[in-house]
Formats: C-alpha cells, structure tokens, sequence
C-alpha cells in the first residue's frame, strides 16, 4: 500500500522574511532610541520608547503574511472564516486572526497504487498509477475536508480497486486508456465536492504472478506458431491452384511441355555440382544425352574462355 502524502499539507506559515526584517529593525530602533534618550529623558519615558517600539515590531512579525502566486490563504477570526487572502501580502490581527491552511493551486501530481488485487478471474496484480489533480476551490479543500491530500490519495486508491476487481486480466493488460478514463471519472466524483478536479490518471505498470506471465508467454508462442502454419498453409494453396492454373496451357500441347522439362533440366545441369536424378525413361523421350553433351560443351567453352 503506497500512499505519498506531505506531510504538512497546508504548509503553516507564520514568520516571512518582510516580517522578521521589520521587527528586527523596530528592535533595533527601539535599542537606539533607549541608548539615545536615556540620558536627556526620565527612565520612564525611555523605557516607554523602548517598549513601543518591540510591540509594534512584535505586531508587524505575526500581522504580516505572504502568499506566492500559486497559493490562497483561509484566515478565520475566532474560528469562523473571515475571508479568502492572497496571493501577495496581506495583513491579519494577532491572537484575532489566523491562517488555517495555504492551499497550492498548482497541479499535483500523487502516486498510487493497489497490491494483491484479485480481478474478476482471479489473478492478483499489482498496478500502479499516478493522478494528476488541482484545487480549484481552496475555500471548499480547507472547509468541507480536513485533509484533502490524504483524501484523495485513499479516493483514488480505493477506486482502482474496485475497477481491478470488475475486470478480467485480459482487459486490464490491452485497456489501460479505458481504465484511466473511468478511474478520473470515479475520482472527480468524489472530489468535486471538496473543490478539487482531476486533470488525468495515467497507469504506469501492471505486474502479474511470474508463472502466469511464463504461461501467457507460451500461449503468445504457440499463437505464433499456429499463425505460423495457417500463413505456410495458405501459400501452399495458393502455389497450387498457380500450377494447376499454369498446367493448363499443356494440357494439349506435349510439345511445349517436352521442352518445359529440358529446359528445367537444362536449368538444373549447368550448375557445377548439381546432381539431377531423372527416370530412365526419361532418357531417350527427352534426348537427355545430348542435352547432357551440350551442356558439357558449354561449362567447357566457357572454362577455356575464362581461363
């Protein structure tokens, strides 16, 4: 079960670089005021300076916040909400206000996953996803869901189970488009009431038992081997019906077909090497003797010239 999840999804923020260099500079001032008028006023008045001057600083270090430009801010005042702030700078009042949550409106992307899920034939597998979402409501994500990252990583979890448990492992392994559809409209389902949508789902890998996948390897071979055949089967019947086609044209003309087979066996002859056994009858109905002596004369010929 892998669940990735911030572990502080509304990044609680309450010190920023503008704030802290204000109160350090009031702290400072007031330190300079006391060393100034500490000899020109009474104890008191220095004191008061002193003190006024560290309040105001402590008041500009909590009442100051920052928003990035991707990001809302859920301010409640004695926890009702008050208002939706940022992006930018904005201001709050201490021990009054205060941020609940920054809400990213960028898009998120969550890895998830379901392990050991039975489908519909029963074969456990493992698959991975990956879900792509963004905030568009930041008032709803903060408001109606406490935390919605968590929410919608159980959500999209969940929901690829029940989509495995639905279909058979053929259709999960040549349907991945189809999957990825139906699981974002599951998941958008769940999460438009909390103001999320989701963009995508993408399933990135599907593992199956290894000696399931050492069958169905088999099985694709033997496919093979079968398409294999028919293909060999087929082209022997087409080589066929071209002969038959062919023999055709010496069905009444033995001539033709008498000089067919010396040539063939002319064709076969000249070959250095070739051995051409034929029927003795053969013999003296195609003259192969002096077939034999013409071809003998050419590789001859053709020897002498070379040489």
């Amino acid at each position: 079960m892998k669940i990735n999840v911030s572990a502080d999804p509304f990044q609680t923020r309450q010190i920023n670089n503008v704030s802290l260099s204000l109160f350090i500079a009031f702290l400072m001032g007031g330190i300079l005021a006391a060393v100034t008028l500490d000899k020109r006023v009474s104890d008191f008045v220095t004191t008061s300076a002193a003190v006024a001057m560290f309040a105001i600083g402590l008041y500009l270090l909590f009442a100051i916040k920052i928003a990035n430009q991707w990001e809302k801010v859920v301010v409640l005042r004695f926890g009702r909400l008050r208002g939706m702030r940022g992006p930018g700078l904005f201001w709050i009042v201490p021990l009054v206000d205060s941020v609940s949550s920054w809400i990213d409106h960028r898009v998120t992307v969550t890895p998830f996953s379901a392990e050991k899920t039975l489908t519909k034939d029963t074969v456990p597998v493992d698959v991975d996803a990956v879900l792509f979402w963004v905030v568009w409501d930041a008032e709803k994500a903060a408001l109606e869901v406490k935390d919605y990252q968590s929410a919608i990583s159980w959500s999209a979890q969940t929901a690829l189970r029940d989509i495995i448990g639905k279909m058979m492992l053929a259709d999960i392994l040549v349907g991945r488009e189809a999957i990825d559809q139906e699981l974002q409209k599951i998941i958008d389902q769940r999460t438009t009431p909390w103001g999320v949508t989701v963009q995508s789902v993408e399933i990135r890998d599907i593992v199956i038992p290894a000696a399931l996948e050492d069958a169905m390897s088999r099985q694709a071979q033997a496919e093979r081997e079968r398409q294999a055949r028919i293909i060999l089967g087929e082209s022997e019947k087409q080589i066929a019906e071209s002969f038959a086609e062919a023999s055709k044209a010496y069905v009444n003309n033995p001539t033709a077909l008498h000089l067919r087979a010396m040539n063939m066996l002319f064709e076969g002859l000249k070959e250095k090497g070739a051995l051409v056994i034929v029927p003795s009858s053969a013999v003296d109905t195609m003259n192969l003797g002096g077939l034999s002596g013409m071809v003998s004369l050419a590789q001859s010929q053709g020897a002498a010239k070379g040489s």
